[in-house]
């Protein structure tokens, strides 16, 4: 993970702590370097990201505020720090369905640009919100990038571990989104009947060189998933 997103996730991580409301003003960029020990173009980086995100706005001439949180529950689809991070405010617990090795299916080779039959780790899970089930997600990460996974970390937050255990820098993504219905198996996952609506959403996650290495297939329960986005730079 770059500097710059390190600090970016402290000072988020001081605004959610701190519970600032909208309107608050930061500490000026001469403040933040002292307080985390940077230079000012990291500084600079971090506000970017959290603006980009969402988390503040910056006024010219005048300084930089808190933008308000979110309302609760509802999923920022621009945010990519994983639902650990998301739903802080929240009881939350993975039920690990399947975790294998494997060859990459045409299909998911394609999505992650492969050239070659490399070794994929699969993972399906059901997500779980205030012990009411969320999402089922499956999973598929590039074993040259993740060279471990067990039952135990898919369990808690795969996010956590890539970017502070495997300190795997996470770029960019990409999201798809439609509206399909469930099969027989994910309904029962979901505790809902077969056919019913769901919101599917397929993620590409991109290390810092611009290479796929992730792709995740996840299907939202119609009744609890909430998700928005917000608008920057008109």
């Amino acid at each position: 993970m770059n500097k710059y997103h390190e600090v970016a996730n402290k000072i988020n991580s001081y605004i959610q702590e701190k519970n600032l409301a909208r309107g608050h003003k930061l500490p000026t960029l001469t403040e933040l370097e002292s307080t985390y020990n940077v230079g000012k173009n990291t500084i600079i980086k971090a506000l970017e990201v959290l603006e980009t995100n969402g988390m503040i706005y910056q006024v010219r001439g005048s300084g930089t505020y808190v933008r308000g949180r979110h309302r609760k529950g509802f999923v920022n689809l621009t945010d990519v720090q994983g639902f650990q991070s998301i739903f802080r405010e929240f009881n939350l617990s993975s039920e690990v369905i399947e975790l294998k090795e494997i060859q990459a299916p045409s299909n998911v080779a394609e999505i992650l640009e492969l050239t070659d039959q490399e070794t994929l780790y699969y993972i399906k899970r059901v997500r779980y919100i205030e012990s009411r089930p969320f999402c089922v997600e499956e999973s598929y990460y590039l074993k040259t990038v993740v060279p471990y996974l067990n039952k135990e970390i898919a369990s808690q937050s795969i996010f956590n571990y890539l970017t502070n255990d495997l300190k795997i820098n996470i770029h960019f993504s990409d999201l798809f989104m439609r509206i399909g219905k469930l099969n027989q198996e994910e309904a029962v996952y979901l505790q809902l009947e077969t056919h019913d609506p769901s919101l599917i959403i397929e993620s590409i996650y991109y290390l810092s060189n611009g290479r796929p290495f992730n792709y995740s297939n996840i299907k939202y329960h119609h009744e609890e998933a909430q998700f928005f986005v917000q608008g920057n730079n008109f």
